[in-house]
């Protein structure tokens, strides 16, 4: 062992402090004489007696590898200083700093260096976390190593234990030295080691503890967090091998943020995570430090490294962000509404995700805050950047280990690595709906689908009938060929004009009584210009707001389109009510105000809005004209809707082959048209 004597708080060495050394029984000295510091603070290195090394959990089971003793330092003018419960292994040199403080009382100060902890479980929840659940937390920018790191020695409850603030490098140290024994294998430390800094790294970047108003960045209780002890002795192999490793941390592919690397001993407790002992065993079998993690934590983990040293601070830049807004921390906050919105589906997607805080962007934030019970004001100030950055954490699970991640580059279009398929959700699912709604505005043959980050069966059919459209394996499944070949499709079209008989994008969540803002007054126009064909749809205000007035009014178009009636504007109803009134109101509309014929003769097997449009006319004319059926409005051209066109032709002179041409299509119109005047003349 060696001893190193500084002035406490200010690292300055003693010259001349005097070390005794004795064992726990008896207060049996073990050296007459008392060892003297030199001009470095340090004393020779001291020869201690220690148990042969154990390599085995059987081994350490059998008799403690190493032996403890006390350690009393004085000198004049300082209080004395001992230390109980140094640990010293065979074949390890032990280095103990001491910081001594100046004598006033001429007090004595003992404090405890206590062994491995004999109960190491490090979990969330259950354990001996007394079932509590994970709290949430807030997120950094980036990875970085922090110059110190501030640990409270306790639980995070105990508000009496004492912070205390120390160089992130000695902390490593520090724990590497409480956590295993330096006598284990070379390749089973440095494992345990890339644990515990890549655990250390977790809770700085999510800021854990900040972000629940606490004055520290971790702990040591081991129930939480991992053993530290003040001022406790540092071995020689754990120094080494931290400075080897230092900026090294464990993550998965794709994901940004260091891995949250449970662990237990597996020997007193059990975990999903590594296990201590079970290192041992392993590297005693040849596994390298990497193939070890690899064992526990699956094979998509890698080793990555920064040298990123900043001191901490934190996440929030301290100006508000409002609309205008523009950067890197708006493009964070949309991407975290973005993954919030699949477990809280009232809050509206934001896409894409440009970094630019526009209507989209402050609708969404309004949203969260109503969830949230903040003010709704639509500006992510303090408390709300906070409450995003915490629920965020929570439903990504970044501090868990089974953490879905904070994926790399996802707004990119990088495949992230992971086959999507039925059943799946997430923000991976959530912006390739975004990727294959935008494409079916320009491709028919893709049907549009809602963005809820749901793998469902409608999800499936758009990816099935994409991949049947380019020449992929129609399995509806989103490998790594079918996920880029959507967003190089994607890419190709993004700066295109949407089709003007193609219905506007849905953003993702039905909108209903009591919704407001620009989508709202969306509706409200479509409704007043559908309500011009159909009289049967009453015109509404375009206040942006969804009373009870456009609810009557959606309900009414509903009925017209034989949809189902709840006042609510959901997929189906928008799709519907935003094609046909560009049908009506589009710039190429004829002068006689009817909407144009869409080019391709509808015949038995079609379907669409534009089937629907003459099913609800023809049905209109039926009740004029008895020798045409009453016909269902489906959008879908059965035989029925084939007698209904034919009876229509024969009544006006046509060759009745049941098919809608330009003629037959623009004389249903008008005939339509004369007989919806005729009904208002008539009121």
């Amino acid at each position: 062992m060696k001893v190193e004597v500084f002035l406490a708080d200010q690292a300055l060495s003693l010259e001349n402090a005097m070390v005794r050394i004795y064992k726990n029984t008896n207060d049996e000295i073990v050296y007459e004489n008392f060892f003297v510091t030199k001009e470095t603070g340090s004393t020779v290195e001291i020869p201690l007696y220690a148990p042969p090394r154990a390599l085995s959990l059987e081994e350490a089971n059998d008799e403690r590898p190493y032996e403890t003793y006390n350690v009393e330092v004085r000198i004049a003018g300082f209080d004395m200083q001992e230390v109980v419960g140094v640990q010293i292994f065979a074949g390890e040199t032990s280095y103990l700093p001491v910081n001594l403080i100046p004598n006033r009382n001429r007090n004595t100060n003992i404090r405890m260096v206590s062994a491995l902890p004999d109960h190491h479980l490090l979990t969330n929840y259950g354990g001996n976390n007394e079932g509590q659940t994970p709290p949430t937390t807030r997120i950094l920018g980036e990875i970085i190593i922090p110059t110190n790191i501030t640990v409270h020695l306790g639980r995070p409850d105990n508000s009496s234990a004492e912070n205390v603030t120390v160089p992130f490098l000695y902390y490593l140290k520090n724990v590497a030295s409480s956590e295993v024994y330096p006598s284990w294998p070379y390749e089973a430390i440095k494992a345990n080691v890339w644990c515990q800094m890549s655990l250390a790294l977790n809770r700085i970047y999510t800021e854990w503890y900040p972000s629940k108003g606490y004055d520290f960045d971790i702990t040591n209780s081991t129930a939480f967090d991992q053993a530290f002890v003040k001022d406790r002795n540092i071995f020689d192999t754990m120094s080494n091998i931290v400075d080897e490793v230092f900026g090294d941390y464990i993550q998965k592919a794709n994901f940004t943020e260091p891995y949250y690397a449970e662990y237990c001993d597996g020997k007193q407790a059990q975990c999903p995570g590594l296990k201590q002992w079970g290192t041992v065993d392993l590297a005693n079998r040849g596994y390298t430090a990497f193939r070890i993690l690899q064992y526990y934590y699956g094979d998509n983990i890698t080793i990555q490294h920064t040298d990123n040293f900043q001191d901490l601070k934190s996440s929030y830049p301290g100006t508000p962000f409002r609309m205008g807004s523009s950067g890197q921390q708006v493009a964070q906050i949309q991407e975290q509404l973005n993954a919030i919105a699949i477990n809280y589906p009232i809050i509206p997607e934001i896409f894409p995700v440009d970094g630019v805080f526009g209507e989209t962007t402050e609708e969404a934030v309004r949203a969260f805050q109503r969830q949230f019970n903040l003010a709704v004001d639509g500006v992510v100030g303090k408390g709300t950047y906070y409450k995003i950055s915490y629920i965020y954490a929570a439903v990504r699970k970044l501090a868990e280990l089974g953490s879905l991640g904070q994926i790399n580059n996802l707004y990119s279009g990088e495949w992230p690595g992971t086959i999507l398929r039925e059943g799946d959700k997430g923000v991976e699912v959530q912006l390739v709906q975004y990727y294959l709604s935008s494409i079916s505005l320009f491709y028919q043959q893709i049907p549009s689908v809602s963005i809820d980050g749901r793998f469902g069966r409608e999800l499936a059919n758009a990816v099935t009938s994409f991949q049947r459209a380019f020449q992929l394996i129609p399995d509806g499944v989103i490998g790594m060929a079918t996920w880029n070949r959507i967003f190089q499709v994607y890419s190709s079209l993004d700066n295109q004009i949407v089709p003007a008989d193609k219905p506007p994008q849905y953003p993702g969540r039905p909108i209903a009584l009591g919704g407001t803002g620009t989508i709202v007054e969306n509706i409200q126009n479509a409704l007043n210009t559908v309500s011009s064909q159909y009289p049967a749809i009453p015109v509404t205000t375009a206040d942006g707001i969804f009373g009870q007035q456009t609810q009557n009014a959606v309900k009414a178009f509903q009925k017209q389109f034989n949809l189902t009636v709840d006042g609510i504007v959901g997929l189906t109803t928008w799709n519907k009510l935003f094609t046909i009134a560009s049908q009506i109101n589009m710039g190429d509309q004829p002068a006689n105000g009817l909407p144009p014929f869409p080019g391709t003769t509808l015949r038995v097997g079609s379907r669409g809005n534009d089937v629907l449009l003459m099913q609800n006319r023809l049905k209109f004319i039926s009740i004029y004209y008895n020798t045409i059926p009453n016909i269902s409005a489906d959008g879908i051209f059965g035989n029925a809707t084939r007698n209904a066109v034919i009876a229509f032709q024969q009544l006006m002179g046509l060759t009745p082959d049941g098919l809608i041409g330009v003629q037959t299509w623009n004389l249903i119109n008008n005939t339509y048209s004369e007989l919806m005047s005729s009904s208002y003349s008539l009121q």
